[in-house]
């Protein structure tokens, strides 16, 4: 919801509606179950009869902002009411110093002793871990200056591609080799990159080959030329439009409360969907649409209208300030969005800080 839309509904809500809806929805984040009207009157802090209930819970569902499951039922929010919540009375909590303790030590512990792709993947098992959804680290390219690069022939017509960024990140690629290619033409297509490339991103290595076509072609023979445009092209070549790589830990945990074969399903295909081309995309828009934590509820966003998930989500940046990727957490509609969006937001901050 815009703001303008939060305050006109805002000013059509007495005290009276406000506390009715808000219980409505907190227990439906805590319980997952509908509220009735008889355990509502119970539960508010003024004397209103059951009937009374009735009359305003009527006037909500009118707004679009709950619903009876079906008949004679409790009411719960609707999509468009989570959202009103969330804009309008939401309180955003703050982690506790354990909490941050525990955060910042997994992220550190994983950043330092092991691979980025390492630290990315904890990261994603500890968003799960703290808010039983499942943790999200969608990883962009990294532009990182690259330091080496080596070819090692594995058969006659298939060689490994070693590339060693200057961060110490390594990356193998099985590539094809041209007819009579010989180890010889291997290692001197390799010195010639590595002549050119260090300290260069891909990128500008690249571009620097480009402008290097003619020395190159004197330089080496055809075959070894072949190699040295290969050698790059495997890293950028076809799939260069992919962005990112995503990383999910904690599936399961979005079938724990799911029983319907069709609900499996439709959360089978969500993740079916994040994981193209285009979902990837879509996920890194997401977080480069505004600054810090953005929440999307169900079917404000394409990707996650059929599952009828939400998605919690944050950019980090490298020491730029750019955005290189983001992480978040998926789970159903109740999600205890109060505690999760710093849990979010601080991990995306330290994920940034490890990175920089």
């Amino acid at each position: 919801m815009t703001k303008p839309v939060v305050d006109q509904t805002l000013q059509t809500l007495d005290a009276r509606s406000r506390d009715i809806f808000r219980l409505i929805v907190e227990s439906y984040l805590r319980e997952g179950e509908p509220l009735g009207s008889r355990n509502l009157s119970r539960l508010l802090p003024s004397q209103l009869s059951p009937a009374t209930v009735r009359n305003v819970m009527s006037d909500l569902e009118h707004l679009g902002l709950i619903y009876a499951p079906h008949v004679s039922a409790g009411r719960l929010p609707t999509q468009q009411g989570l959202r009103f919540f969330v804009d309008a009375f939401m309180e955003i909590g703050d982690l506790s110093e354990d909490e941050r303790k525990v955060i910042e030590a997994q992220v550190r512990t994983a950043g330092k002793s092991q691979s980025l792709e390492h630290m990315l993947t904890e990261a994603s098992q500890m968003l799960s871990g703290l808010s039983r959804g499942a943790g999200l680290v969608l990883a962009a390219k990294a532009e990182t200056p690259l330091k080496h690069i080596e070819f090692i022939q594995l058969e006659p017509r298939k060689a490994l591609a070693v590339l060693v960024s200057q961060n110490g990140d390594v990356e193998n690629r099985v590539i094809d080799l041209p007819p009579g290619v010989t180890a010889s033409q291997l290692t001197e297509a390799s010195n010639f990159l590595n002549a050119h490339i260090r300290g260069r991103t891909l990128a500008e290595a690249r571009a620097e080959m480009e402008r290097l076509k003619e020395e190159t072609r004197a330089a080496l023979d055809t075959l070894s030329q072949s190699l040295v445009e290969q050698g790059l092209a495997v890293w950028a070549g076809q799939d260069s439009d992919v962005p990112a790589r995503l990383i999910v830990r904690g599936r399961a945990n979005l079938l724990e409360n799911v029983t319907a074969q069709a609900d499996i399903e439709l959360l089978r295909h969500l993740f079916q969907d994040l994981e193209t081309k285009e979902g990837l995309i879509q996920l890194l828009e997401l977080a480069e649409e505004g600054p810090g934590v953005r929440i999307f509820i169900g079917s404000e966003n394409k990707l996650f209208s059929l599952s009828g998930s939400s998605l919690v989500v944050a950019p980090y940046h490298d020491q730029e300030s750019r955005i290189i990727g983001a992480l978040g957490i998926i789970g159903p509609t109740r999600l205890n969005y109060a505690r999760i969006v710093p849990m979010v937001d601080y991990t995306a901050q330290l994920v940034g800080r490890m990175l920089r």
